[in-house]
């Protein structure tokens, strides 16, 4: 599980996709008491149909408050709606209950940092880490919000790097122009640290992030 398949929807013309939720339409109409809510909730969240995800989660969830895998689809879709500050109280409720819940930790280590609480995110990705040390997205998120880059030389962009007088929204923009994700989640992250209400470092980060997750995958 990624922190980027939330944010990733199915095309609504996927065939398999198509069928899969009228699958599972037809059983829930059948049983409207079966637990395959979540199941239908998790198809229409990955298809982008997140008003109806969260409501199909809601409405279960009155039915059967622990059902924990439910409570965990319901925040990952209103991640992806933005609704961040009730992501935030869907994971808080299921961390009191799995405070060991690698994936609930990984997700809140993105809707911190969404929200500009590095060190809430920070928190959270060691967290995971301690929990899962396999965990290699968690390990390369977390040196991404480092205060500054593990063994950075202490010449050239490195040392440019550790002179506050370039965290700027500027100059991190100028580091995503030129190919350089790291450095740019760098300086976004030092301005967040200083002004974490500063949209314009959070929206830097997130696409510095989005960038580097995409350099990786390729």
């Amino acid at each position: 599980m990624t922190e980027l398949t939330s944010q990733n929807p199915a095309p609504y013309d996927d065939p398999a996709a198509a069928a899969a939720i009228r699958r599972h339409e037809e059983r829930l109409a059948r049983d409207p008491a079966s637990l395959a809510f979540a199941t239908l909730a998790d198809l229409y969240r990955k298809a982008g149909r997140i008003p109806e995800a969260i409501a199909l989660c809601r409405e279960g969830l009155t039915r059967v408050p622990h059902y924990t895998t439910a409570r965990l689809i319901l925040a990952k879709s209103q991640i992806a709606g933005g609704d961040l500050d009730g992501a935030l109280s869907e994971l808080t409720t299921i961390l009191e209950g799995r405070p060991g819940d690698v994936e609930c930790h990984r997700l809140l280590a993105e809707v911190r940092r969404r929200r500009g609480d590095l060190d809430g995110a920070v928190a959270h990705l060691e967290a995971a880490v301690r929990l899962d040390p396999g965990d290699r997205e968690s390990r390369n998120a977390l040196r991404l919000l480092s205060a500054a880059p593990a063994g950075a030389p202490a010449s050239g962009l490195g040392r440019v790097l550790r002179d506050d007088t370039f965290a700027t929204v500027t100059f991190g923009t100028v580091c995503l122009e030129q190919g350089l994700p790291e450095e740019a989640a760098d300086v976004f992250a030092r301005l967040l640290r200083k002004d974490p209400a500063n949209e314009r470092a959070r929206a830097g980060l997130e696409q510095a992030v989005r960038a580097r997750s995409g350099r990786k995958r390729g």
